[in-house]
């Protein structure tokens, strides 16, 4: 795709989404040894607000904040976690979008919650008061937990260690069905609880004496073979009423749970080549469950390692490898170049349908900076970024162009 593309090229209507997706020292594994990384840094919170103030500054529409129930492993790399040579901590990441929430002010903050060991009601509530914090820019990232170690922290129930290829997988194993099951009727509960208050339910008339009106505060009474709940939540209706669900998605199975339960599916291609199929099969997906109203948001992630001042990308990323024992092997296609270079594989992408990408740095901060410096100009330059933050509003769902006005499923007609 040529890089001379007029910005007129795509219409404002369909203004793609760039995310960045924040994790440690960046995504390539020998990542927190370069010169500019932080190791120690990242159990700071300043740390993370610095990097989603850089990605506010670079007009980005939202940030995933990386996490996971257990020991941070990566299944094609180190699935058991040995390599002393890896980053192995963490911090809560629904935790630290809430301290960046007040220190930001439009990008959308969206984090990994996992579904397979945590209770609905905490994650409702959780999420809720992101959304509150943030002034309507929460999102959640839905993740499941296929790993027996995961489950032993908790010691509530057993759970099958599934391989990393049965994810990606056509059909995946039967436990990646019962997973994934399990997972929708967390958002749908999630969701009923975030709708358990109507939005006027809250009165807060002290000369009457009435703070909330009960008739306006419902009981969800969700039974599953996973969990139940009563409800109503303690947490008034989330400002967007209902906050952003994401997942990241492989193959046929969580390509399903997407299109049941969230608004936009992160997707994997590997070229040019497979992109088309991969758009088609979420397509197929979503028909194949029913879906109706708004079609799934699909948006591609790509990992890159840019050109930096004095620096090529090709030249960081032997050295990343060279470090990291041998090539960087990610789920993922890896783009290594100039921002001319990524804007045309993005540029391609979006013109198949795609309704954006999220990014994924090789190193933090170099190739954030990278990209809010050089890479979302170029797209800017071809109509594929936005200019402002200003003509969406001021919630997430506003950035991502969903309906603002969500019904209540509790509310009189």
């Amino acid at each position: 795709m040529s890089s001379t593309t007029t910005p007129n090229s795509i219409p404002s209507a369909v203004r793609p989404v760039v995310a960045v997706a924040l994790d440690g020292a960046g995504w390539h594994p020998a990542a927190w040894r370069e010169p500019a990384a932080r190791p120690e840094a990242l159990t700071d919170p300043h740390y993370w607000v610095d990097l989603a103030r850089r990605a506010e500054a670079g007009l980005v529409d939202l940030v995933t904040f990386e996490d996971s129930f257990g020991l941070p492993t990566v299944p094609y790399d180190d699935p058991d976690g040995e390599r002393v040579d890896r980053v192995r901590v963490r911090l809560d990441a629904e935790l630290v979008a809430a301290r960046v929430a007040p220190a930001t002010r439009h990008v959308g903050l969206v984090p990994v919650v996992t579904t397979t060991h945590t209770e609905p009601f905490h994650v409702s509530k959780a999420l809720a008061t992101l959304d509150h914090t943030s002034r309507g820019r929460a999102g959640w990232q839905v993740r499941v937990s296929a790993v027996a170690a995961d489950a032993a922290l908790t010691g509530r129930r057993e759970v099958p260690e599934v391989a990393f290829e049965d994810f990606l997988a056509v059909r995946g194993a039967e436990h990646v069905a019962d997973l994934f099951d399990e997972a929708v009727a967390v958002v749908d509960t999630v969701r009923a609880l975030w709708d358990s208050w109507e939005d006027d339910a809250e009165i807060r008339d002290a000369a009457t004496r009435r703070f909330i009106d009960r008739d306006k505060v419902h009981r969800v009474d969700a039974e599953t073979p996973w969990f139940s709940v009563r409800g109503p939540s303690i947490t008034p209706r989330p400002p967007q009423g209902q906050p952003v669900v994401t997942l990241l998605a492989h193959a046929a199975i969580p390509y399903e749970a997407a299109a049941r339960a969230g608004d936009v599916v992160f997707v994997t291609p590997a070229d040019d080549a497979g992109a088309p199929a991969v758009l088609a099969d979420v397509r197929a997906a979503e028909e194949r469950v029913g879906r109706t109203g708004e079609p799934l948001r699909v948006v591609a992630d790509l990992a890159v390692v840019l050109d930096t001042p004095g620096e090529r990308g090709a030249d960081r990323l032997a050295r990343l490898d060279d470090r990291a024992g041998g090539p960087w092997v990610t789920d993922v296609r890896v783009v290594v170049g100039s921002a001319a270079e990524v804007a045309d594989v993005v540029e391609a992408w979006v013109r198949l349908g795609y309704d954006g990408v999220r990014l994924r740095p090789a190193v933090l901060p170099d190739d954030l900076d990278a990209i809010t410096a050089d890479l979302l100009p170029e797209l800017r330059r071809r109509g594929l970024a936005r200019t402002s933050y200003d003509a969406d509003g001021a919630t997430l769902r506003g950035l991502l162009g969903l309906p603002a006005d969500v019904p209540n499923r509790f509310a009189a007609v």
